[in-house]
């Protein structure tokens, strides 16, 4: 007679408290540990996204931070140079309902400490005067001139029609700061908008959700309406992420992108976070099957030497010739999408040795 034994597989968590719950739990005490940088990364990240969306998940799901918060002014003053990622997640366990009011002294010490002027960036300096302002503390740093390199940053929109994910990332996060994550009118000009769309084309192209939803979400935040081409691409790609556990699962995954998608769901009133998730350790994956032409169409590009040019029109006949009939698809599906394409596609084919001037 053969014995059969029956693997019980863990259940998923369907109620959405419940999820959330087991999302912090995996984040706060199942991928990284200790005062490792990557742990206050990521939980500062899935906080953040909580807090800004309205999100609560109840006080069971903090609970898990308890240990946390009664020891993150101890935390802060041992590592002052993390002083970001404390604040950002002391303020948002507080206002996402956990009891307590140590974010305002923790504000207030970072100030008192001036943290800001050991930041090189405006971009980090500018995060920080928003940090402060949420428990009404006043930054140093003058903080109009701070926000006017800034906006100028923003208004070159040749920048962001060249491959350089750095600068986009930070244009999207300037939004985030200037908007207070969509509270407030971030009162971009019309070169920031096309830079924002700009960059969006390039995210597009490369099919790049994590950036991608960024910039949704900071256009969103501008007042601006995203093309629904990207934000139909950017539902389905949400959809097809996968979740996997277990106790030796690798954390090198595409959580950042898993998060940042479903941001971007639950900013236009979709299910975010919908997945069935387990109590324990989890790795999230995105779908491989992409087609991205970027490579393609820069590789082409560069080949044609004198014979390049600005003109779309001119180009499309030359690219239809040498891309993959996938990587043509993505990029016919980026000129339909926005009205900015063909200013883009000038200054992406560097033909008359820079961007045309607008």
């Amino acid at each position: 007679m053969t014995n059969v034994i029956q693997l019980t597989p863990p259940s998923r968590i369907n109620s959405q408290e419940a999820r959330l719950g087991a999302l912090l739990s995996c984040f706060a005490t199942h991928r990284r540990f200790g005062d490792d940088v990557f742990w206050l990364k990521e939980n500062a990240e899935i906080l953040n996204i909580l807090e800004c969306t309205g999100t609560a998940p109840g006080d069971a799901a903090l609970d898990v931070y308890a240990g946390f918060y009664e020891t993150v002014g101890k935390r802060l003053r041992f590592f002052p140079q993390y002083y970001r990622f404390f604040l950002s997640i002391a303020l948002d366990l507080e206002d996402l309902g956990m009891p307590g009011d140590q974010a305002e002294q923790l504000v207030q010490w970072a100030h008192d400490q001036t943290l800001p002027q050991a930041e090189l960036s405006d971009l980090q300096r500018l995060e920080a005067v928003r940090l402060f302002a949420r428990r009404d503390v006043s930054a140093s740093d003058d903080v109009l001139a701070l926000e006017h390199r800034a906006r100028a940053f923003m208004a070159r929109s040749d920048t962001f029609a060249l491959p350089n994910k750095k600068a986009a990332y930070e244009l999207t996060h300037i939004v985030f700061y200037l908007s207070e994550y969509g509270r407030c009118d971030p009162e971009l000009d019309a070169a920031a908008r096309r830079s924002l769309h700009f960059a969006g084309l390039l995210a597009f192209i490369e099919q790049n959700a994590d950036l991608l939803s960024e910039i949704c979400i900071a256009m969103h935040y501008a007042g601006d309406v995203p093309p629904a081409l990207w934000t139909d691409w950017l539902t389905r790609e949400t959809a097809l992420f996968s979740v996997s556990d277990g106790a030796a699962v690798s954390v090198q995954d595409d959580y950042h992108e898993f998060l940042v998608c479903n941001w971007h769901q639950a900013m236009t009133g979709h299910g975010a976070f919908s997945k069935g998730f387990v109590e324990g350790r989890m790795r999230f994956d995105r779908s491989m099957d992409r087609a991205a032409p970027m490579r393609e169409m820069s590789e082409a590009m560069f080949h044609l030497d004198d014979a390049r040019s600005g003109d779309w029109m001119t180009m499309r006949m030359h690219m239809e010739g040498r891309l993959s009939p996938e990587a043509m698809t993505v990029l016919a599906q980026a000129e339909t999408s926005s009205h900015h394409f063909e200013e883009f596609f000038h200054g992406f084919a560097r033909a008359d040795g820079g961007t045309h001037p607008h």
